[in-house]
């Protein structure tokens, strides 16, 4: 996957996301979980741009782990919505594994440039 559709990807979290939040009950605890749930999940998208933007392999890599900490905290609101009951199983189970598969392909992403990095400097 490229960058570009990998950049549309998390986007697309951040819209299911929002559309997902309008489900919820209307009340203070929701209220706070979906302010929380919708800066991170929204962040992950508008981070990784800054990643493709990134101007050596040391920024890209601090860049990602931003969007891997942000994506692992979406992923523990999802989490909290549905053990709290506040959404069903079956609306939380695939925006969960949207997201778990982001944060894969990030933590991948990072290894990968932290293995390229130690085997350039090795050749030096």
């Amino acid at each position: 996957m490229n960058s570009t559709e990998f950049q549309d990807k998390t986007k697309r979290l951040g819209l299911h996301v929002i559309r997902f939040v309008e489900i919820l009950p209307q009340n203070y605890t929701s209220r706070v979980i979906v302010n929380q749930i919708l800066r991170c999940a929204l962040s992950v998208g508008a981070n990784y741009r800054a990643v493709c933007r990134a101007k050596s392999d040391k920024d890209f890599i601090n860049k990602m782990k931003i969007v891997e900490e942000e994506c692992d905290e979406t992923i523990y609101w999802l989490e909290i919505i549905e053990e709290s009951g506040l959404a069903k199983i079956e609306v939380v189970t695939p925006l969960k594994r949207e997201a778990k598969e982001i944060l894969a392909m990030i933590v991948a992403s990072i290894n990968t440039m932290s293995k390229n990095l130690k085997s350039k400097k090795s050749e030096i």
